[in-house]
């Protein structure tokens, strides 16, 4: 059974609504949805309103989204970085979001990871992310600290590398026994630990993305995503949402809708069938952009149209496709994500004209 998901501790209605409304204001997460209130609330004449419109609508360009290839999807080939990147780049992609461990092995390996920087220039790719599981989240301060020390040296291989963000998943608190080792850990102690990190990135020039678990008891929902990143009260706040993730934790998709849109530099773009049904559905279901039941072309284009300008990177766990030639994964996974991206763009771009 699923734990219980984490609430904000007991405090007066005044007091939660003050300090949530500040990291709101500060954070800029909502800062979109803030902004669409204030303006149904102007009393402006219908004259002012529809030049303003007119405006809007002839000024908005509908930008064509980047496209990453997470190396988790070929993760089953078993190949070295340099390797990564040379069928990343083969494949069409704009970037890639490398594995640390797999960055680390490279290195323990005689490596040197300015000879990646070097073909990534070559190859004219940059690093959109990079996946580390550093245990930032955890209670116990020993090995959060031990955590908060990793992630430091993680997100100086990514500095180096030419990255500037990282992914921060709860690993540590994200199963049910990780729970009973550690305890629950209430949102605002989430986001105290999350403006720990995101200063630290701060020193290094590495930006923590929060990121969505749907399948964990800690940081499932959309809207503890969104609170911790507001209640973490720091200006480099942001998210990692992904389209299974956003389904495993049963989310609504139309509550994107709400959290701003630089607030989301980069999202994950997935998949997922019919069966297996939600509640056994796992990271190996997942399945290229338009071969499953997400509707993800009506998705990006809300996005587009709320301003999304970030990077989508392919994230797949799928072992029958590691059954088959590399490159034949890499170009069917590149090919499928931008046709869904540009019907999506074609969407969002009709409805701004409208």
């Amino acid at each position: 059974m699923k734990a219980s998901r984490n609430v904000v501790p007991g405090q007066s209605r005044r007091r939660f609504l003050q300090s949530t409304s500040r990291g709101l204001l500060e954070s800029g997460l909502c800062a979109g949805v803030i902004a669409s209130m204030a303006n149904a609330c102007r009393a402006d004449s219908p004259t002012e309103h529809d030049e303003r419109a007119d405006h809007t609508h002839s000024a908005m360009k509908i930008q064509t989204p980047e496209i990453a290839l997470n190396t988790s999807t070929i993760r089953g080939h078993g190949l070295a970085v340099d390797q990564q990147i040379r069928v990343t780049a083969d494949a069409g992609f704009d970037a890639i979001e490398p594995w640390i461990r797999d960055l680390r092995a490279y290195v323990d390996g005689g490596g040197k990871i300015r000879d990646l920087r070097q073909q990534l220039d070559d190859s004219g790719i940059r690093v959109a992310g990079a996946i580390g599981f550093a245990r930032w989240i955890v209670n116990e301060p020993a090995e959060r600290q031990a955590g908060i020390d990793e992630a430091r040296r993680d997100m100086e291989l990514v500095r180096e590398l030419g990255g500037t963000m990282m992914a921060a998943p709860p690993i540590g608190a994200h199963n049910e026994n990780a729970l009973r080792q550690n305890g629950p850990i209430e949102l605002p102690i989430i986001a105290e630990r999350y403006r720990t990190l995101l200063q630290l990135g701060e020193e290094v020039g590495v930006t923590p993305l929060l990121e969505l678990w749907g399948f964990s008891p800690t940081l499932s929902r959309l809207g503890e995503l969104a609170y911790v990143a507001t209640a973490a009260e720091h200006p480099s706040a942001a998210v990692l949402p992904d389209f299974y993730h956003i389904y495993k934790g049963g989310n609504d998709l139309q509550s994107l809708a709400m959290i701003e849109a630089s607030r989301m530099p980069l999202f994950h773009i997935n998949d997922y069938p019919n069966e297996p049904p939600i509640e056994t559905i796992a990271d190996k279901d997942r399945v290229f952009p338009g071969d499953g039941v997400c509707p993800l072309v009506d998705t990006i284009a809300m996005l587009l149209r709320n301003g999304f300008s970030g990077t989508f990177s392919l994230e797949l766990f799928n072992p029958e496709y590691w059954k088959r030639p590399v490159s034949e994964v890499t170009r069917e996974g590149y090919r499928k994500s931008k046709l869904v991206i540009d019907a999506a763009v074609a969407k969002a771009t009709v409805g701004s004209q409208s």
